[in-house]
């Protein structure tokens, strides 16, 4: 029995076509939604998925990590509502699942279309991700936004494809990227970065330069043309965003400090009168 797994929110675009892709070999299709505002959760339920409503976590992990522990299937594939299974993968997906393995897990290739264009470069292809796995076997440490599967046993690798539609717009694109840089901010100040210089040479100037220049001169993501340019560079300003909103975050929890200072030293006073 294999089991299609989801986490969404707000993804009447994509999940009709991801959910129609995975309906000829998929026993079971389970969908976590995030609350959804659009019409996500009908969609799914038209393909049968057991839809299960929660928040919409800023962490979506979490909620990938509740759809795989609701699943029943022996085998699982993990999916977001932007890919697609292509023909290929369905076959060895459904070939492996009616044998013995010695695998817990495989990797699979990923293409990615990024305005307008498969990206073959900048380190963006083939991008294997975990996503196919005995059930028990693995699971999301649900810590970091680009964290992979965590695997208790071997690691096979398949050859069919995931097909990402990662970014069709520059749109979707920057929204993406407001929660990632968000999720990174939070992730830095869970860890405690110290805000002085050597942090901010590093975070807004050697980080950004030295991913943009490993992507687009390393990886060759200028063969690319312009999306590849784009992504590269965007790559970079990742980091000095994250860094700013991380900023942010110290900023404002400064100020609610002292605020809560303040009212204890009111208080305090009140109560010796």
């Amino acid at each position: 029995m294999i089991s299609a797994v989801l986490a969404t929110y707000n993804e009447e675009q994509n999940i009709g076509k991801c959910l129609e892709s995975v309906r000829s070999f998929a026993d079971e299709i389970v969908v976590v939604d995030g609350s959804s505002e659009d019409r996500t959760r009908d969609i799914a339920k038209k393909f049968g998925a057991k839809v299960i409503k929660t928040i919409n976590r800023p962490m979506f992990h979490i909620n990938k990590q509740m759809a795989i522990d609701a699943a029943k299937g022996e085998w699982i594939l993990q999916l977001d509502a932007d890919e697609r299974v292509s023909k290929r993968l369905a076959r060895e997906i459904t070939a492996i699942s009616k044998k013995a393995s010695r695998y817990a897990a495989f990797a699979i290739p990923r293409k990615n279309l990024f305005l307008g264009r498969w990206l073959r470069k900048g380190g963006q292809y083939p991008d294997p991700v975990i996503r196919f796995f005995k059930r028990g076997k693995a699971r999301l440490p649900q810590k970091s936004v680009h964290e992979q599967m965590e695997v208790k046993g071997k690691i096979g690798q398949l050859r069919g494809h995931l097909i990402h539609h990662t970014a069709p717009t520059f749109e979707r694109y920057m929204t993406n990227a407001n929660r990632y840089t968000s999720l990174t901010a939070e992730d830095l100040q869970r860890r405690g970065v110290k805000m002085n210089a050597i942090s901010s040479i590093n975070f807004l100037v050697a980080k950004p330069l030295v991913t943009f220049l490993t992507l687009y001169i390393r990886h060759k993501g200028f063969l690319d043309g312009f999306p590849g340019f784009v992504f590269a560079l965007f790559s970079g300003l990742h980091w000095p965003i994250a860094f700013m909103k991380y900023w942010e975050l110290e900023r404002i929890n400064k100020k609610q400090e002292t605020r809560n200072k303040e009212q204890g030293t009111r208080n305090g006073k009140q109560e010796a009168w």
